[in-house]
């Protein structure tokens, strides 16, 4: 996913491919899958959608949820085009599909991805953090006498995640082999 616009059209493909929903729920699991830190107003959300409409990928509606305010609320819905871009998408393996973003929005849409490109996503991830683990060791090895402590500490801490994230994706790759 080489911009954040195709980062959040997959994701919001993957939640319409599941259940047709409205902005607020749409933004809620958004950020279940992003994170609480990402920001994701709805500024940014509404003009995507306004986007995907365009594009034909989702369709909408008005419901009128029921009880005292009787508030209508669009509802959205994946168009066939919308399905077949996001079945055409949990295809396609590339480099973006294991860098940071692309691989946090790909692996929680996993499920429909074939066995065979899951794990060659996997894999590309584990080349990745094997390489950025490699960077941080160098650089904490060479740090030079009197740098940042909290510099350093950071890369610490970045490469400790990273060989958790490279333990795990191990585990993941032999599941999904067997």
């Amino acid at each position: 996913m080489r911009s954040r616009s195709e980062s959040l059209e997959f994701a919001l493909l993957g939640l319409l491919a599941q259940n047709e929903l409205h902005g607020y729920e749409l933004r809620k699991r958004l950020i279940a899958i992003y994170g609480p830190f990402r920001a994701l107003s709805f500024s940014v959300l509404y003009p995507q959608l306004r986007r995907m409409l365009v594009a034909g990928l989702i369709e909408e509606s008005v419901s009128v949820e029921p009880g005292a305010s009787r508030r209508s609320r669009i509802v959205y819905r994946l168009s066939q085009a919308g399905r077949d871009k996001f079945s055409l998408l949990t295809e396609t393996v590339s480099p973006d599909t294991w860098e940071d973003e692309g691989f946090e929005v790909r692996f929680a849409f996993f499920s429909p991805t074939s066995s065979v490109n899951r794990v060659r996503i996997l894999e590309g991830r584990h080349r990745r953090l094997k390489e950025r683990a490699e960077v941080l060791r160098n650089e904490l090895e060479r740090s030079p006498v009197g740098i940042d402590k909290y510099l350093e500490e950071w890369r610490r801490h970045s490469l400790e995640s990273a060989d958790r994230e490279i333990a795990w994706l191990e585990d993941m790759i032999k599941t999904e082999r067997k």
